[in-house]
C-alpha cells in the first residue's frame, strides 16, 4: 500500500509565499511522474505543475514564473514553491504520483488548502 501526504498549505496574504510538500510512503520501488493539481470551489480541477523522475518539468501558464516544482527522489517527496501568490491561487492542492511496486499505479493525496487573501 502507498500513501501520499500533502503538507504546507495555509492562509497567506497576496504577494506571499508557501511551500507545499507531497511525501510518498509505503511499498515503493520507484516513482515516475509526480503532479500537482488544484481545484477551487465551483471550478474544474487544474494541472498546476508536473515533474518526471529525471527532473523534466512543465507548468500551467497561470503559474509560470511564480511556482517552482522540485523533488527529492531519495525521500520520495515532491515540493511546490509558490511565490507572488494571488487570490486566484486559492484552492485545494492535491498531488498524485505514478508509483511502481510490481506494476504501476496512480496514487493521490488527500489535499491541502491554500488560501490567499487580498
Amino acid at each position: 500500500q502507498v500513501q501520499l501526504v500533502e503538507s504546507g498549505g495555509g492562509l497567506v496574504q497576496a504577494g506571499g509565499s508557501l511551500r507545499l510538500s507531497c511525501a510518498a510512503s509505503g511499498s515503493i520501488s520507484s516513482i515516475d511522474t509526480m503532479t500537482w493539481y488544484r481545484q477551487a470551489p465551483g471550478k474544474q480541477r487544474e494541472l498546476v505543475a508536473r515533474i518526471t523522475r529525471g527532473g523534466s518539468t512543465n507548468y500551467a501558464d497561470s503559474v509560470k514564473g511564480r511556482f517552482t516544482i522540485s523533488r527529492d527522489n531519495a525521500k520520495n517527496t515532491m515540493y511546490l514553491q509558490m511565490s507572488s501568490l494571488k487570490p486566484e491561487d486559492t484552492a485545494v492542492y492535491r498531488c498524485n504520483a505514478e508509483v511502481y511496486s510490481y506494476h504501476y499505479n496512480l496514487y493521490w493525496g488527500q489535499g491541502t488548502q491554500v488560501t490567499v487573501s487580498s
